[in-house]
């Protein structure tokens, strides 16, 4: 029974670590790209305001990085206390992008406070701009590292076991199991394009707000087509890893659809309640389970009826699965709404109503990204590593998890309430307005000074 308490709390305390770092992680990814291409927009069109915007962005930036590092060390910690078995084996055989994710984080550090403390620095802004490719880089990659440890879960490969020992390790061979290419490319993409509609809804909220300056039109234009382009691209990327779980998770896939009887012709469940194997109220797309799995609209789509009662999925990740991709639909539409209408001059794009889907559109990237990861390690269940280590074998066996769970929702509590709190009063005391207007001032003084000295 307490080994019982131990795994539902190292569980929930795992689950709780990972929702809210992820929103800071994705945020850590995504951003830096987005400051990138504002400051290099703004070198090509000459415009101060983009260079003011990549600015901004990039103190905003800082913040969520420092609470990001937190976050993501106590899931370090709670790895090796609470999955002690797990990690004796993944440290064996897949330590090494675990080591290279530290790597790419320092790297991205460095850099972005070289990119801070040198705005003023350069008389170039191409040779400044230059600084934030390993910013950027370092992100993406540090993304691309962690996923790979969480591909290896969902495809262990690279090691054999033999009389219970691990011999014949390639860590090179579990780095590039068949869920890495699918896994980090739908992460990072979703990451961007999450970035993307954060800072749109900032844009937007700040025009509902009375502030009808360029600078936030600019923003909100720049953010919903990179948001578009990004919606675009996980949309696509989304439908190879259907049809990788369909060849290599196939349980996963059919608890995420309801698909109980192996059959061709298999639709895509949407939405619907579920009364015993029974589907109600649902929408059903007909082929499209079959096209998704296997671009075939006869193709025969594996059903639970072929996996064991214990090796089955919770059936609620069937939710998590419509959240995540209703969002992301439904960003698609709007995004391209949007821009659409402003290439049309369509007058209802400028609208309040319209405005607050945008603002709307933030929290739910956030609410989309936290339901994709929750059906992606949900999905996995039984399974820790699948196939080959169950949950309650890698948990620890201590009595102390459910104080640890306490303790860190607390400090859970205070980063999120003060990380909020830190960047409101940092925008607040220092509108963009007044910040053009200081910039303006800084270079009029310049000019004179440069005048006089020429005298």
């Amino acid at each position: 029974m307490a080994n019982e308490e131990a795994v539902f709390f190292s569980r929930a305390l795992t689950e709780l670590t990972l929702s809210f770092h992820i929103i800071y992680a994705t945020i850590g990814v995504g951003v830096p790209l987005m400051i990138m291409i504002a400051q290099w927009v703004g070198i090509q069109k000459n415009d101060e305001h983009y260079i003011l915007l990549a600015r901004r962005w990039a103190r905003g930036f800082v913040i969520t990085v420092a609470v990001g590092v937190v976050t993501g060390t106590a899931i370090g910690m709670q790895l090796s206390l609470l999955w002690p078995n797990f990690m004796e084996l993944a440290g064996q055989v897949i330590a090494l992008p675990l080591f290279m994710e530290t790597f790419a984080f320092f790297f991205e550090a460095i850099f972005l406070g070289i990119y801070l403390y040198t705005w003023d620095r350069f008389d170039n802004q191409k040779k400044h701009l230059l600084l934030l490719v390993p910013v950027a880089l370092g992100a993406s990659f540090s993304a691309v590292f962690i996923t790979i440890v969480n591909a290896f879960m969902n495809a262990p490969q690279g090691f054999d076991v033999m009389n219970g020992q691990l011999v014949n390790i390639q860590p090179v061979l579990a780095m590039f199991n068949p869920a890495m290419p699918t896994k980090v490319a739908h992460v990072v993409i979703t990451a961007y394009m999450t970035a993307a509609f954060v800072l749109a809804a900032i844009a937007a909220f700040r025009l509902l707000k009375g502030s009808d300056h360029i600078y936030h039109k600019k923003a909100l234009y720049l953010t919903m087509k990179l948001g578009l382009i990004f919606s675009i691209g996980a949309l696509l990327i989304g439908d190879l890893s259907g049809k990788y779980l369909a060849a290599y998770q196939p349980e996963k896939l059919a608890a995420a659809e309801w698909h109980f009887e192996t059959e061709g012709e298999a639709p895509l469940m949407l939405y619907g309640v579920l009364d015993g194997e029974e589907v109600k109220y649902a929408i059903k797309i007909p082929f499209a389970l079959s096209i998704l799995a296997h671009s075939n609209p006869s193709a025969e789509v594996t059903g639970l009826n072929e996996f064991p009662e214990d090796e089955i999925p919770p059936l609620y990740v069937h939710y998590l699965f419509d959240t995540m991709v209703t969002i992301g639909m439904f960003m698609i539409l709007l995004s391209g709404l949007y821009w659409i209408g402003m290439k049309r001059n369509w007058t209802f794009i400028q609208s309040r109503w319209f405005r607050w889907l945008i603002v709307a559109g933030g929290p739910l990237t956030i609410i989309a990204i936290e339901a994709g990861w929750w059906y992606a390690e949900v999905g996995r269940q039984p399974w820790i590593l699948h196939g080959l280590m169950r949950v309650p074998e890698a948990a620890t066996t201590s009595g102390h998890v459910g104080t640890m769970l306490y303790l860190f929702a607390f400090l859970y509590l205070i980063l999120g309430v003060g990380s909020v709190v830190v960047l409101t009063r940092m925008f607040r005391k220092n509108p963009v307005e007044r910040e053009i207007l200081d910039r303006e001032a800084e270079k009029t003084a310049e000019r004179q000074t440069k005048g006089g000295d020429e005298e």
